[in-house]
């Protein structure tokens, strides 16, 4: 087993300066992810993390939150309407 979020955030960012990315970064165990998503957020990509109330371990999301990672912070069941509202924003836009 080896921690992944990261690679598959970075393997996103050359995309992210490119075309509309979005992510999010959900309950989990330790720092997987953080950096992926702070790099993807400095690259142009909207950003969530998980907030802490709704995560079952609150490590990955807390550790992006502190680097400054998430543009915003939801609970669980608010993200994904969140993720289709930025997603229709841009078709518009």
């Amino acid at each position: 087993h080896r921690p992944s979020v990261d690679y598959l955030f970075l393997s996103a960012v050359p995309l992210a300066r490119r075309f509309s990315v979005s992510a999010a970064i959900l309950t989990g165990m330790g720092h997987d992810g953080a950096k992926g998503l702070r790099d993807l957020r400095a690259a142009g990509a909207f950003t969530i993390a998980q907030d802490e109330k709704t995560c079952v371990v609150f490590g990955m999301p807390k550790v992006a939150i502190e680097l400054g990672a998430a543009m915003e912070v939801l609970p669980l069941g608010e993200i994904a309407q969140r993720l289709l509202l930025v997603r229709k924003k841009e078709k518009v836009a």
